[in-house]
């Protein structure tokens, strides 16, 4: 949204006051036409030493220390670590376990079948496990249940299915810790069931506290589980699966060598399902992506191929904005067992076949995203929905599978938790994004007597409730909410004010050494003020890029990159005598030459 007005709060140890300073600065009646920046400029700290020892620029220490990395061997973990200083999947609850079990079902010569979910954690994590069973010597088979026609994770007629199919052992990939029901059915017919999941535990309130609601499966693995000693409790499905295959593997006597191919996928999957990019993720998807641009999975090469990223380094950027969406595209509009028939290609023909179709479905889902996004955009602007501080947007008309995507852009419009439901074949389903102040998990569980079925994150959340239920639930979640405006103002966080001047290739080359970026440890925005406008123009078949030139006060003169509205933007800063801007730096490569340049993400007009 256009601010009328952007408030810069300078930030040095100020941290007992700050609150009060935000209190004083909120107003309801203004929170649509204000944003709040608060620039940290550091603390009383050993940064300058920090960058001597490490070899790096006090800059780089400093924006190092803003993402609580603190001690020496946490930087040195986070600058350098290994793949071998990962944590013993023996750690994680049940895991022993449930390697017990599968050996003897091996052994037995038992039937196991995977039951996987339809996005790309739930693909990725169902390779893993398919891979590494068959690899242990199980007769295992797969299924992902589709979208429409089964819903999330494991229900009643997929137990019905594999009893009828002559299955023994049920094994829960990135879904089953929320399925007691199911669970107990499973069991009650004389099944075994091992649960891989990363979800939050459910839990029902009572006067004593909340009370966990476990499933009763023969193993739970799921490091959410609050008397599980593995450190890292942020992995996603696909990690907590490869963890269970790490073991079986050590336990069958299997080189662990054979496990390297996992690490792209689990990197894949962490950043396809927005995991906190910090301790044992980051390290697994910084090794993970420097393996992915040379992988052996042919589905993967022929992927990368087909979104013309063979010729360079692949990032977190183009797992998380390109080759994931086209994982995800199959799951939302066909089934997702293209995916994993991808992943499991063993030819380069049929690869590209299926790469090729994953692609072009990616297209149409992006098209269909834009058509649902304007579509809530009028009910939020239009109707008394505008008003709520939890959006509820009902959009009947819209594929199921896009909930989430859309849930999300209108987050990032809005700065508020947003649920979008849409009309399924026999009840209204529904995905919700939520912002950091919002713990959508748990307000969930408050409304749970609404909904037929839910689960989630903090951050994200899914949901079945039959129609008749929605307007309630929009009322309960608002009437349930503790919001405050302070909470629901946009902020922006700089890490460092840093003059333009200042920059140059080495500096930014270091940047690269905080890669990679994401969830968890975002790029590092810069900010300053008193950019005069040189030059600037318009580029792009729809007008949504602006090239400058600015120069500061010493007469620096920098290239400068937008991306938005680029019209709006050029219109507002031709005729002002400078601007502040937040940006972030970079190397433009083109046609052979290098530029420095900086990518603008906010501005002010001065």
């Amino acid at each position: 949204m256009e601010k009328t007005l952007s408030i810069s709060i300078a930030a040095y140890n100020v941290e007992e006051f700050l609150k009060n300073t935000l209190d004083s600065l909120v107003a309801p009646e203004i929170m649509d036409d204000i944003e709040v920046l608060i620039i940290d400029d550091g603390s009383k700290d050993n940064t300058a030493a920090i960058g001597k020892e490490f070899g790096i620029d006090p800059v780089i220490a400093r924006l190092i220390r803003n993402r609580d990395v603190q001690d020496r061997d946490e930087i040195r973990r986070y600058l350098y670590g290994k793949v071998d200083e990962l944590a013993s999947p023996h750690l994680m609850k049940d895991v022993d376990k449930a390697v017990e079990i599968l050996r003897n079902k091996i052994k037995e010569k038992k039937r196991i079948r995977i039951i996987g979910d339809y996005d790309i954690d739930g693909v990725v994590s169902t390779f893993i496990l398919i891979k590494g069973l068959k690899r242990a010597g199980a007769l295992a088979d797969t299924y992902i249940p589709d979208r429409v026609a089964d819903g999330y994770g494991i229900h009643e007629h997929l137990i019905e299915r594999a009893v009828n199919d002559g299955i023994d052992v049920i094994v829960t990939c990135d879904n089953g810790i929320a399925a007691y029901n199911e669970i107990t059915m499973a069991k009650e017919k004389g099944m075994t069931v091992i649960i891989t999941d990363h979800h939050e535990i459910p839990y029902k309130e009572t006067e004593d506290g909340r009370e966990l609601i476990l499933p009763p499966a023969d193993a739970i693995v799921n490091p959410k589980q609050p008397d599980c000693n593995y450190p890292e409790k942020r992995l996603c499905g696909a990690v907590v699966a490869l963890k269970l295959v790490t073991a079986l593997y050590e336990a069958c006597g299997t080189p662990e060598k054979e496990l390297e191919d996992f690490l792209e996928l689990g990197a894949i999957a962490t950043v396809g399902d927005v995991m906190d990019l910090q301790g044992e993720n980051r390290i697994l998807v910084k090794e993970g992506l420097k393996r992915l641009s040379h992988t052996s999975n042919k589905g993967l090469r022929e992927l990368i191929c087909a979104n013309g990223l063979e010729d360079g380094p692949i990032t977190a950027y183009h797992v998380g904005y390109v080759l994931g969406p086209c994982i995800n595209a199959s799951g939302r509009l066909d089934t997702a067992a293209r995916s994993l028939k991808l992943l499991c290609a063993e030819t380069e023909d049929e690869a590209a076949k299926l790469a090729g179709d994953l692609t072009a479905l990616n297209q149409s889902r992006k098209a269909l995203t834009e058509e649902g996004k304007e579509a809530a955009i009028r009910i939020v602007e239009e109707t008394e929905i505008g008003q709520d501080k939890v959006l509820v947007i009902y959009l009947p008309d819209c594929h199921e599978s896009l909930a989430g995507i859309i849930a999300g852009r209108i987050r990032e419009k809005y700065n508020k938790p947003v649920f979008v439901l849409t009309k399924g074949e026999t009840m209204v389903k529904g995905s919700g994004r939520s912002i950091e102040s919002y713990s959508m998990f748990e307000e969930l569980v408050k409304c749970g007597d609404l909904m037929e079925q839910y689960g989630g994150h903090p951050m994200a959340a899914g949901l079945s409730i039959k129609e008749e239920n929605v307007e309630e639930f929009r009322r309960r979640l608002n009437e349930n909410c503790t919001l405050t405006e302070k909470d629901l103002a946009p902020k922006i966080l700089i890490d460092v004010p840093m003059p333009v001047s200042y920059i140059n290739k080495e500096l930014v080359e270091e940047i690269s050494l905080l890669e990679p970026f994401g969830k968890g440890n975002t790029k590092p925005i810069f900010a300053q003020k008193g950019l005069r406008v040189l030059s600037s123009r318009i580029l792009g078949k729809n007008r949504n890029v602006a090239k400058l030139q600015l120069s500061d006060s010493t007469g620096c003169v920098v290239e400068a990159v937008y991306f938005g509205e680029a019209d709006e933007f050029v219109d507002r800063i031709k005729n002002c005598g400078s601007i502040a801007v937040t940006y972030y730096p970079e190397i433009n490569r083109y046609q052979g030459r290098e530029t420095l340049q900086i990518v603008i993400r906010n501005y002010i007009t001065e």
